[in-house]
């Protein structure tokens, strides 16, 4: 069953250290993608996302520019990232892990999210509502985000690790057959 991401109810954010003592925390504003979820056969989910990379906002202009430079993202040439999954492996009723594919700066590496199906709910013209948490951790440096400098007491400015959260609501749409079905008894 086709889902859409409904954007007003939806995140993608992602922190990493700064000066090994502070979390900063961002996220990207414009982004696309397509479920393909069904209950009852979770593990055939599939999802497709792709981020504006030059939408990112850690609520700070100067940081923005440095993030989407040459020495991290490189915004001019690579305006995208993107993530496909492969498989997802349901653990219970409402978790899972989501295997796939995450390109950054035209680099491609399996990454695991793990997902929590947080709720379902039905909006006011009746349509079938989710939400889900989706949550991983990586070293940045796997994508070539090698930029950092060392401090003078020890450590690094940037920490490797970042963390991404994903909150997603999405919006049941009606597949191709039962639209065909609808029309048909419609007439």
């Amino acid at each position: 069953m086709p889902w859409r991401i409904d954007p007003a109810h939806t995140s993608i954010e992602f922190s990493a250290k700064h000066m090994m003592i502070t979390t900063v925390r961002g996220r990207f504003k414009q982004w696309s993608g397509t479920i393909e979820f069904d209950e009852a056969h979770p593990e055939a989910t599939r999802v497709a996302v792709e981020i504006e990379a030059t939408s990112l906002d850690s609520n700070q202009p100067q940081r923005d520019a440095h993030l989407k430079s040459a020495d991290f993202l490189d915004v001019e040439h690579y305006p995208t990232i993107t993530f496909t999954s492969a498989r997802l492996e349901p653990l219970s009723d409402t978790s899972g892990k989501l295997y796939g594919d995450l390109t950054i700066r035209g680099v491609t590496r399996p990454i695991v999210l793990d997902v929590t199906l947080e709720g379902r709910s039905r909006d006011w013209q009746g349509k079938r509502r989710l939400g889900f948490t989706a949550t991983t951790s990586l070293n940045r440096k796997d994508w070539g985000l090698n930029w950092n400098v060392a401090l003078e007491a020890g450590g690094w400015l940037v920490s490797d690790r970042i963390d991404i959260q994903i909150e997603a609501q999405l919006i049941e749409e009606e597949d191709a057959a039962s639209q065909a079905q609808a029309a048909g008894t419609q007439g």
